[in-house]
């Protein structure tokens, strides 16, 4: 009888990166500045192991969220991730920012325990980006014990892109790792998110134990 995706052979994340759960995280906002422009959507995808003991996105944890009183909205911005933050439609789905980073941090923690890690790193394309933009609604919503995230270290898929593939635009290195990537569903944090999850796990699984067996025995 086969085993199941989900037997507890399955290996844990918590046994290869030092205690830390990968979690691929994009976030879009209303400008560049983290303490004053406006966090307008965050998406979150952990990062694990398949049955087969290779690297796969886990679920998907998505939110839209309102401005923040008194939060900068920065017209080009706007334009360029094409949201508008008073849609109705949107309003009507659009959470506060501290239920929102609550029910994610939620789910990334569960997701943590279960892989016997210590702390959540964030990946992300330009990486400090995102994170500058969680450290503030945190610092805004009070919700620091519950953030699994660590204070600085990330994992950034531009030097792991640029180390690959020679490329730092997250669009050029999905095309150059095989993986789809459609130009009109960028700027949604969600898409943004998957696409930079599957390269994450493409690379993973291409260079690591591979190449950490090559310097091993190069050695």
């Amino acid at each position: 009888m086969e085993k199941s995706v989900t037997d507890e052979t399955r290996p844990v994340v918590g046994q290869r990166f030092r205690g830390f759960l990968p979690v691929v995280v994009d976030v879009e906002t209303a400008g560049f500045n983290s303490q004053t422009d406006a966090l307008l959507e965050i998406a979150a995808i952990p990062i694990v192991y398949d049955a087969e003991g290779k690297f796969v996105p886990g679920e998907a944890h998505h939110a839209h969220i309102n401005p923040f009183e008194g939060a900068n909205l920065d017209r080009r911005s706007l334009d360029f991730i094409g949201v508008d933050p008073f849609n109705p439609m949107r309003m009507a789905m659009a959470e506060d920012e501290k239920s929102a980073l609550k029910r994610i941090f939620k789910s990334v923690n569960e997701v943590r325990r279960q892989q016997n890690c210590t702390h959540a790193v964030l990946v992300g394309h330009n990486a400090h980006f995102d994170l500058g933009f969680v450290q503030a609604a945190i610092a805004r919503t009070g919700t620091k014990n519950q953030n699994p995230f660590h204070s600085f270290s990330v994992f950034d898929t531009v030097t792991l892109s640029a180390v690959m593939f020679g490329q730092t635009v997250l669009a050029k290195s999905c095309i150059q790792a095989g993986i789809e990537f459609d130009g009109k569903e960028a700027h949604s944090a969600l898409y943004d998110t998957q696409k930079t999850a599957e390269l994450f796990c493409y690379i993973l699984n291409k260079l690591g134990p591979h190449l950490l067996d090559t310097l091993v025995a190069d050695q």
